[in-house]
């Protein structure tokens, strides 16, 4: 077991020793150990490294910086109005003691399709800081997951913080799974409308080898909201089932234990047209997150 105490000593120790297996929160690795999934040879363990369970704003306020260390309780309590979907989908995850530990940068390094922040940071153009001791670089959330379980980090690099831009307008998050609770979402699906841009954002995961951007979905509805920003209710109904239909469509879903490729694809397009109608409804109201 490695117990840096600084994030420079962790970077060292993690240049050392690249088949380490880096844990804070413990929520995904325990599983896989208690399982027989994984067998570690060496921890790496970030728990007593300073620093690294804060967040805050940075570009002039624009940006949320929300280090590897801090749990989803703190995201739950302290950036509901900064990252409303992300606060959402942390409210999804596990039992509180599961919230109480896992993080955003665990969820991330995981690379799980089926992980519930990535969505999120997908639909807000998130950005990963990865860190080693040849530098800091930012990785686009578009180019992180490059396989099932699989991300662009080098063995070298940890993941020091996520970049994820503050609300300018209504963000929604939902899933569905065998049951309300503790459950790993059969399909999940955000949607966030940024309204200073203005664009629209999306993300969908569990249906795919790796979590997905549904771009034809984006561009019907920006297209759709295009000048009607400030006038959601003239968005016709048809919209709606239109922009459901294309998040289906993106989604390249696998028959498992949770559900049917079929029943995904229909999950998902209930999922895309109930977000966007929430988001709507929350846009002709003037409520914005931050």
């Amino acid at each position: 077991m490695l117990r840096p105490s600084s994030w420079r000593g962790a970077m060292l120790l993690r240049s050392q020793y690249p088949d380490a297996s880096p844990i804070c929160g413990g929520t995904d690795l325990m599983v896989d150990i208690n399982f027989g999934r994984a067998r570690p040879a060496t921890l790496l363990d970030l728990t007593s490294v300073e620093d690294i369970d804060s967040w805050e704003l940075i570009d002039d306020g624009r940006t949320v910086r929300i280090g590897a260390g801090m749990s989803y309780t703190r995201i739950i309590d302290e950036l509901s109005g900064l990252c409303p979907a992300l606060a959402q989908a942390a409210r999804t995850i596990g039992s509180p003691q599961i919230r109480n530990r896992g993080t955003v940068a665990g969820n991330l390094a995981t690379a799980s399709p089926a992980g519930d922040s990535h969505p999120v940071l997908l639909a807000c153009w998130a950005q990963v800081e990865a860190e080693s001791v040849r530098g800091l670089r930012l990785i686009d959330i578009d180019d992180f997951f490059v396989g099932p379980k699989r991300s662009a980090l080098e063995p070298d690099e940890l993941i020091r913080a996520v970049r994820v831009p503050a609300a300018t307008g209504p963000q929604q998050f939902a899933k569905v799974g065998p049951r309300n609770a503790m459950v790993i979402a059969t399909v999940s699906f955000a949607l966030n409308l940024d309204t200073a841009t203005p664009r629209v954002g999306t993300g969908i995961g569990s249906a795919g080898p790796t979590p997905l951007r549904a771009r034809a979905a984006e561009q019907m509805l920006q297209d759709s909201l295009d000048d009607r920003w400030d006038a959601p209710g003239s968005v016709d109904e048809d919209v709606g089932r239109q922009f459901g239909a294309l998040v289906a469509e993106a989604a390249s879903p696998i028959d498992d234990v949770r559900g049917s490729a079929e029943y995904r694809r229909h999950a998902l397009a209930v999922l895309g047209r109930r977000c966007l109608s929430w988001a709507l409804q929350d846009l002709g109201e003037g409520e914005v997150a931050a």
